[in-house]
């Protein structure tokens, strides 16, 4: 194979680390520890032109590649042993036209700088909580947080993308998908997951004005677990869809449940709508307040600082509120965490003339539209030999929630998670192989979990 490759070579542009930079070991570090790889290169690409490049050069030595905007790949997708690693994270312009709500994002920005220079303009874009985790993987996977039930997913506030793919034999080129141009790539790009079709380079999102909004926070004991999470389950999503509510159980060791959520509108409205939430267990601690937005995008992010640097995270919907069994399952996992930092995190989607509900299930990638409740089970750990037994007590978890809970969402990967297609795409897998058939036919963008080239259907 190798003598057939191009003899003239691609040069690489941006800023280049190899493995003798004193830079490298920073470089080639995941945001999740458990992973340790050692690329051959890493191109921090610092434009459009540096992105083509670094595919080409890939091409013509046929070098495996990974593409990486904010390293939060809980899986470790973004980062490959002796192959490049195309890092967008220096394109991190933000361009705002607050007249026409439109915003031009490049994707290495981390949603904290999003965030800030989108309230600048005083608007928003519906996105997630951690400050850090990059803009790029977050939209294409489909991106859920505290506006979504009122302005739907990150994905579903995109018009445009900007995307360097593969090109012939050893090339690439920069595209545009929007409605007009290439619309099976957005519709792709909408929760189809990242890395699978090329390097988006950068996003045109609908952005909505925004002012100060109310947030509140409840925290509970664990004794009242088994009444405080049915009546969340039955209130989160049955609430006006202008608030978006979490809850964290935390491990027996830590014995704390947490519910936060977000309000657009005053804080007395909002100490009348989480009455329910009062008025069930005993509360020993409750705030509600009115902050600029920018101020609970930070409030938020809290919960995603000083974090155990290992993990291993597993996802799922539901559907319905969980039945008593359901409950006593999380009770009981939680009563032999591994350690203090193992929780169940849930967040309301769906419910009350939801947004993120109203969209069809196949008019972007993301499949999931009628769950009302996201759930996270996650690990973490310090020191490897403590791995094992954290991986093992979150797949046990994953297996014993399987009958009350649906599929996994694509941005919380799951490598134990055998039919991993129907899981993260349901329905909406055979379009996107078509997808990935006509615009990486060669299978250039490729990992793990990628979208696999589909085959070519028989007229």
């Amino acid at each position: 194979m190798a003598q057939n490759r191009k003899k003239t070579g691609t040069q690489l542009t941006g800023r280049i680390v190899f493995p003798d930079n004193p830079s490298y070991n920073a470089a080639r570090m995941e945001f999740n520890r458990r992973f340790s790889k050692f690329p051959r290169v890493i191109v921090f690409c610092k434009r459009t032109q540096d992105v083509i490049n670094a595919v080409k050069w890939a091409r013509e030595r046929g070098v495996r590649l990974r593409v990486r905007s904010g390293r939060h790949s809980y899986e470790g997708f973004s980062t490959v042993n002796g192959g490049i690693i195309i890092d967008v994270s220096e394109m991190n312009k933000v361009k705002v036209d607050r007249k026409n709500r439109v915003a031009i994002v490049q994707t290495g920005n981390p949603l904290a700088r999003v965030y800030r220079k989108l309230w600048n303009k005083r608007v928003a874009l519906p996105a997630g909580t951690a400050p850090d985790v990059g803009v790029a993987g977050l939209t294409l996977g489909g991106g859920i947080g505290l506006l979504s039930r009122k302005y739907g997913l990150t994905c579903d506030n995109l018009k445009q993308v900007k995307m360097v793919v593969a090109s012939g034999r050893y090339g690439a080129k920069a595209i545009v998908a929007n409605r007009r141009i290439n619309s099976d790539l957005l519709w792709a790009s909408r929760g189809g997951g990242g890395g699978n079709f090329g390097v988006a380079t950068a996003y045109t999102f609908r952005v909505r004005p925004i002012s100060s909004v109310s947030i509140y926070s409840i925290t509970w004991k664990w004794a009242d677990l088994e009444k405080v999470l049915p009546a969340w389950q039955r209130w989160a999503p049955s609430v006006t869809n202008r608030l978006t509510s979490t809850i964290e159980v935390a491990a027996k060791q830590v014995g704390t449940i947490v519910s936060t959520g977000q309000l657009l509108g005053g804080a007395e409205e909002l100490r009348r709508l989480i009455r329910p939430l009062l008025r069930t267990g005993t509360p020993v601690k409750v705030m509600v307040k009115t902050v600029p937005f920018i101020e609970a995008t930070r409030f938020f992010a809290e919960s995603d600082l000083n974090l155990e640097p290992k993990f291993k995270i597993t996802g799922a919907y539901g559907f319905q509120p969980l039945p008593r069994e359901g409950v006593r399952i999380i009770r009981d996992f939680l009563s032999k965490a591994p350690n203090r930092h193992s929780t169940v995190w849930s967040q309301s989607l769906g419910g009350a003339g939801s947004a993120v509900s109203r969209v069809a299930a196949t008019a972007t990638a993301y499949p999931h539209r009628k769950a009302e409740i996201i759930y996270e089970l996650s690990a973490r750990w310090r020191n490897n030999n403590e791995q094992q037994r954290n991986i093992r007590w979150v797949e046990r978890f994953r297996r014993a929630l399987r009958p009350f809970v649906k599929g996994d969402y694509v941005n919380f990967p799951d490598l134990q998670i055998k039919n991993w297609p129907k899981a993260y795409y349901g329905g909406n897998f055979r379009r996107l192989k078509q997808v990935k058939r006509k615009y990486d036919p060669h299978n250039v963008f490729r990992f793990a979990q990628s979208v696999p080239v589909g085959k070519q259907d028989r007229k």
